[in-house]
């Protein structure tokens, strides 16, 4: 019995023009020939030997290698419109995975350095060569790691990072404005105060979507700006934003490098805000917006009540800059009223300090003026005064045990600003005098 024995194979590619005939000229695969050699073996005689030829169709672009990656995970994850309105298909973008995070140019199952696409061309004055590199035994686990840390889920923002309201853009730092030529704006910070949607609706576009943003940035040492920019993408409008700001910055006087140097009052449309200086180490107690500016430029401690639109950030952050541009500083003052500016510190027994004085002399007192209101706090107001809230009584002092402990006191009322008056006058006794005092006479 005859018994067939291919001894080897050997695969050589024709040209197409060389094998296509009739209706394989239509064709849109590759042909390949396959050139068979064999021999005929019967009961241990070499009967027969010989090549023949088969022709084989290789399909190397197809259905999978035709599309891109968006498409192909788009047939496997996509829902139809109506399985949109049914509330189907909400999850699915959490299903796709980027086949290609953790993959380098150049590295694969064999690594290979290839000059000018992974590695510069040039390694010192010689030209580097394309030659392979050692395999990598952990490659398939660190492509596995990256695949699975992508799939955990969002990306967590500290809590350092983020905005007033979780990871939503007001609030959060940008970062310095991008530099212009040589002048790179080192220690400063961009915050975002207001991210919105605007529509502007055409005859031929119809609804136009765009983000408008308002940005403010400054160096913390009493320089800082405001803008605000749109654009079709929300990130190119902070970025314009951003540098938008950075060229019109202002310098903001501060009084001890920590808050205004006096109350003020301004309205921007139906905003309005009551400025109200505070003593060191008070803090900012105001809004939101007014607080994350006082922060980009400066200040520290500072009040501010605002009445009216209180949403409107616009409107209340054109209305601060404008009442900071605007202050007075005490030698200004001084020099307007021709009088001795003087100030009262709780932590220093409320004695009178001298802060500012005219330049040009006072006035005596015969000639100071005396229809104009010379109280400070309310100064700058405008003949305005912002309401306060009177403190309710605690129900305790309506007790008699109270009312007759204050009787008690009652012969030491004075007693405090008597002090005071003696620390002014120079004739309040040291501690060393007082603990003297204190000693039983012998």
């Amino acid at each position: 019995m005859a018994s067939l024995c291919l001894v080897r194979f050997s695969k050589e590619v024709l040209r197409p023009s060389n094998l296509i005939r009739g209706s394989l000229r239509t064709a849109c695969f590759p042909i390949q020939q396959t050139k068979v050699e064999y021999c005929v073996w019967h009961n241990g005689d070499l009967l027969q030997t010989g090549s023949t030829s088969q022709i084989i169709s290789s399909r190397n672009a197809g259905f999978f290698t035709r599309l891109t990656a968006d498409e192909l995970w788009s047939g496997v994850t996509g829902v139809s419109n109506q399985g949109k309105k049914r509330g189907r298909g909400r999850n699915v973008r959490g299903r796709i995975v980027d086949l290609n995070r953790g993959q380098r140019l150049g590295d694969g199952r064999v690594p290979m350095v290839w000059p000018g696409l992974n590695v510069a061309p040039t390694k010192g004055s010689e030209y580097q060569k394309l030659r392979e590199l050692a395999p990598n035994p952990k490659r398939e686990e660190q492509l596995l790691a990256a695949r699975v840390k992508m799939n955990k889920g969002r990306y967590k923002i500290s809590s350092l990072e983020r905005g007033w309201s979780g990871s939503r853009f007001p609030g959060m730092s940008i970062g310095p404005p991008d530099p212009i030529n040589d002048y790179t704006f080192e220690g400063f910070d961009s915050r975002v105060l207001e991210y919105k949607m605007v529509a502007n609706v055409t005859g031929n576009m119809g609804k136009r979507m765009r983000a408008s943003v308002m940005v403010v940035t400054g160096n913390g040492n009493g320089l800082a700006g405001f803008a605000v920019a749109k654009a079709p993408l929300g990130r190119t409008a902070i970025r314009k934003a951003k540098n938008r700001a950075a060229q019109r910055l202002l310098y903001i006087e501060r009084y001890n490098n920590h808050t205004v140097y006096h109350n003020m009052y301004n309205k921007e449309q139906q905003t309005a805000l009551y400025i109200e200086k505070a003593a060191a180490g008070a803090g900012l107690r105001c809004h939101r917006v007014i607080k994350t500016i006082c922060e980009v430029i400066g200040i520290k401690d500072l009040k501010v009540k605002v009445e009216g639109s209180s949403r409107n950030y616009q409107n209340i952050t054109k209305a601060l800059f404008d009442a900071l541009r605007n202050q007075e500083t005490h030698q200004d003052l001084a020099d307007r009223l021709k009088l001795n500016v003087v100030e009262y510190q709780n932590n220093m027994e409320n004695v009178p300090i001298v802060v500012a004085r005219p330049a040009t002399g006072t006035l005596t007192k015969d000639q100071k003026p005396q229809d104009e209101n010379l109280d400070f706090d309310n100064l700058y107001y405008n003949g305005r005064v912002p309401y306060k809230k009177p403190k309710k009584v605690p129900f305790f002092q309506k007790q008699k045990p109270y009312k007759k402990r204050w009787f008690q006191l009652y012969k030491s009322r004075n007693q405090e600003d008597a002090r005071r008056e003696r620390c002014v006058l120079g004739i309040e006794p040291s501690a060393k005098e007082l603990s003297k005092r204190s000693l039983p006479l012998k």
